[in-house]
């Protein structure tokens, strides 16, 4: 459900409502997709828990186990956010361990004529940690 800042959205939801409820959709051009889950499901392979200890359980997943190199999952948000200068920030956790499949986790900005443009990115994380 949504928090009291616009945007943001911490994943506890019924099953495949996160979409909606967190105002987001899969990107319906890329390999394949996204998905709530918590660690229970995605065992070995995830975290043991979300970023926030003892208030929640789940987090979007990604499984790379079974795609090739080149191979995107994405989500885009649905709702539009006005330009701004220095106002706006985009805030997020992430886990990327363990995984020679892991690939790269990409922030796109979508600009003024619909051009993606790189904000952030990265390729691993070296800790088993959020």
């Amino acid at each position: 459900y949504y928090t009291s800042i616009p945007g943001s959205c911490n994943f506890e939801t019924q099953d495949q409502e996160w979409t909606t409820v967190c105002g987001l959709t899969q990107d319906p051009t890329d390999e394949f997709d996204w998905d709530i889950s918590n660690s229970a499901v995605t065992g070995q392979m995830g975290p043991d828990a979300d970023h926030t200890p003892g208030k929640g359980q789940h987090f979007l997943y990604v499984n790379s186990s079974g795609q090739k190199e080149g191979n995107r999952a994405r989500i885009i948000t649905t709702k539009l956010f006005p330009a701004s200068l220095g106002v706006c920030s985009v805030r997020f956790w992430f886990w990327m361990f363990a995984s020679r499949q892991t690939g790269v986790l990409k922030v796109y900005t979508a600009g003024e004529h619909g051009m993606d443009i790189l904000m952030w990115s990265s390729s691993r994380n070296e800790e088993n940690k959020w």
